[in-house]
């Protein structure tokens, strides 16, 4: 018997637990067909996909490389958050010297919308110097790494969402809400309400489940500094969703001939 296909995702979104799914899902009696997930283990409770999951760091682009040989990976996919940039530069350079085909997985960014007051910013750091100006209470919901940029401005007060508990430093005066999406609009309203928030911080991270905060600062006439996402690296393609990323598995005859189907040539964006 042939070894099975072996797809390795990285993951810890929501798109890549819907392409472990939608792998396991009409793919599920496909004897050979091989998916494994790999969190990076930063989340004390993530949510499990199905089918292998390991969890931890590779050791940089050589220890990735070295698993996907020893692993015997057919088809990489970074499934990672899109500001996630050191693991999928590490993901383009192992793949490409262990000639393991790679995919982006990327949710499409945010578009503003009319009345949206939106301030673009390259990073943290310049979103730390616009800060002061736009107002004294922030909703800051960038997550809790990357605190410590924000800890020297003693003069405005922030409200800061993470999954998990934050640690130091970060900002003096701090109240900290633990959640996770996706949120409501009706939560986000009452957040700004609540707290009395001026101006609202973010990173571009897409999607749906964090995108009500949007809405409700538009309603509420905030300016939001959104902090724009680092670019994939050069030459990987890239697939707006996990149906997407299937099809493009679908290209590779090994991958057509476990599942039954014909192989689809689906272009994506570099």
């Amino acid at each position: 018997m042939s070894e099975p296909f072996h797809v390795l995702i990285l993951g810890g979104t929501t798109e890549s637990r819907r392409l472990a799914e939608n792998l396991h899902g009409p793919l599920r009696f496909v004897r050979h067909l091989r998916v494994t997930t790999s969190l990076a283990g930063r989340v004390a409770r993530p949510v499990l996909p199905p089918g292998e999951v390991r969890i931890g760091g590779f050791g940089g682009a050589e220890g990735l490389e070295r698993w996907l040989r020893e692993h015997r990976v057919d088809a990489l996919i970074d499934a990672t958050h899109p500001f996630a940039a050191t693991i999928s530069r590490n993901a383009a350079r192992a793949a490409a010297d262990a000639h393991v085909p790679l995919l982006a997985l990327r949710r499409p960014s945010w578009v503003p919308a009319v009345g949206d007051d939106w301030r673009s910013v390259g990073s943290l750091e310049e979103a730390a110097r616009a800060l002061p100006p736009l107002g004294g209470r922030v909703f800051l919901t960038t997550g809790r790494m990357g605190l410590a940029t924000f800890a020297h401005l003693d003069d405005l007060w922030f409200l800061v969402r993470s999954v998990d508990a934050p640690e130091p430093p970060y900002p003096a005066r701090t109240e900290v809400l633990l959640d996770r999406g996706p949120f409501t609009l009706d939560g986000e309203r009452e957040i700004i309400r609540r707290h009395r928030i001026d101006v609202v911080v973010t990173k571009d991270s897409g999607g749906a489940a964090t995108a009500a905060k949007l809405t409700a600062a538009r309603e509420a006439g905030l300016p939001v500094l959104v902090v724009r996402r680092p670019p994939v690296p050069e030459g990987v393609p890239v697939a707006g969703t996990p149906d997407e990323a299937v099809d493009w598995l679908r290209q590779f005859a090994a991958f057509g001939e476990f599942s039954g189907d014909g192989l689809s040539a689906s272009g994506f964006s570099g």
